[in-house]
């Protein structure tokens, strides 16, 4: 059933894009190139359409009816909605947000909500009111991180596709087999998009598609990998999601100690950055790609071991993510506190 359901979500976004582009240029959704742009020709946006359109498809003809889903759906096709306004009339940034709060307050009326952690050692600690605006955070957090990192050919669609396998994998793992066959659904369904956005792309996501996608694997890693809502479970969606979850925190870093506000544009993400070390479009593609694979296996890694083993797949990332901010400049060029230390204790040895 998963099979099919993914193979049929694929073939329908294969044909669905190409309509998809026809209608965002005759309607002008279209990306225009500027300074802070990478692509420098006139691009067909809204081919989230597409991935929402396939999706939606596969859900009635595949999926079980089950009236939880509703609050779901619903936000779904409010932050769909909201992209495709975006496409063309190019919202201001409160009205967007004030619309993803919307629809992160709807998911969690809807019963999603993360009410407690159990950490090693100690008793479970219940969120009691407290779980309302964390998973409201959650929610509105990861749309943003998809949204934000939505910057090259192919790159949200790939670090998404990358998330969504993870996910879906992870949920087989536990049993939870609707969220797996939701996931591998959006997964195809986008994935077939990426076939037309891969670079040199022939048609944007635009913010239909990075909402609606930050959106949903927002909700899919709530449902699909909390069994046992422990510390360390809690952790696991974020690692899958550090690549953008990490780009997003240090540009809002980047923001307070420039003083500027949050959702001001700047051209420092971490795909700028590799970018101005001299990589080409596709290598820095390909290159956080790999960076979101090693994540996502460390999170399989991360599940699977040891309370031990665990603390020290943390250690291990945070090394390496203080490594990729040092050397891609991505607070700023001059903070390489770790690189220095290594130099040092290299110049020491060849004494």
């Amino acid at each position: 059933m998963i099979f099919v359901a993914g193979l049929a979500c694929f073939i329908l976004s294969l044909i669905i894009t190409p309509f998809v582009k026809k209608v965002a240029l005759r309607i002008g959704a279209t990306d225009k190139p500027s300074q802070r742009k990478v692509h420098v020709k006139l691009m067909p946006r809204l081919g989230g359409l597409a991935i929402f359109s396939s999706f939606i498809i596969g859900f009635v003809l595949f999926s079980e009816k089950n009236f939880n889903w509703i609050p779901i759906i619903i936000g779904l096709f409010i932050i769909t909605l909201l992209g495709v306004l975006d496409d063309k009339f190019e919202l201001p940034a409160k009205i967007k947000f004030g619309v993803q709060l919307l629809v992160a307050i709807i998911t969690v009326i809807g019963g999603i909500q993360i009410e407690f952690i159990t950490i090693p050692f100690l008793d479970r600690i219940e969120f009691g009111y407290l779980s309302i605006p964390i998973t409201i955070l959650w929610i509105v957090g990861v749309t943003n991180a998809i949204n934000l990192i939505d910057g090259l050919d192919g790159l949200a669609a790939g670090v998404s596709s990358i998330a969504l396998l993870t996910i879906s994998g992870m949920a087989i793992s536990l049993g939870n087999t609707f969220v797996a066959l939701l996931g591998i659904m959006l997964l195809s369904s986008t994935l077939g998009f990426l076939v037309y956005n891969f670079y040199p792309a022939k048609i944007f996501m635009g913010d239909t598609g990075s909402l609606l996608l930050g959106y949903m694997i927002s909700v899919l890693s709530l449902m699909g990998l909390y069994k046992n809502v422990t510390f360390f479970s809690l952790l696991i969606p974020v690692i899958i999601l550090g690549v953008p979850l990490l780009d997003t925190f240090f540009a809002i870093i980047r923001r307070i100690i420039q003083r500027k506000p949050l959702s001001a544009p700047d051209k420092l993400h971490l795909h700028h950055c590799l970018l101005g070390l001299g990589y080409s479009h596709r290598q820095t593609v390909l290159l956080i790609y790999a960076i979101s694979g090693l994540f996502s296996v460390a999170a399989i890694i991360f599940s699977r071991t040891t309370m031990w083993g665990s603390t020290i797949t943390i250690v291990v990332l945070l090394i390496l993510t203080e490594l990729i901010v040092e050397s891609t400049g991505l607070i700023d060029k001059n903070y390489r506190p770790l690189l220095k230390l290594l130099q040092e204790e290299k110049l020491k040895i060849n004494k």
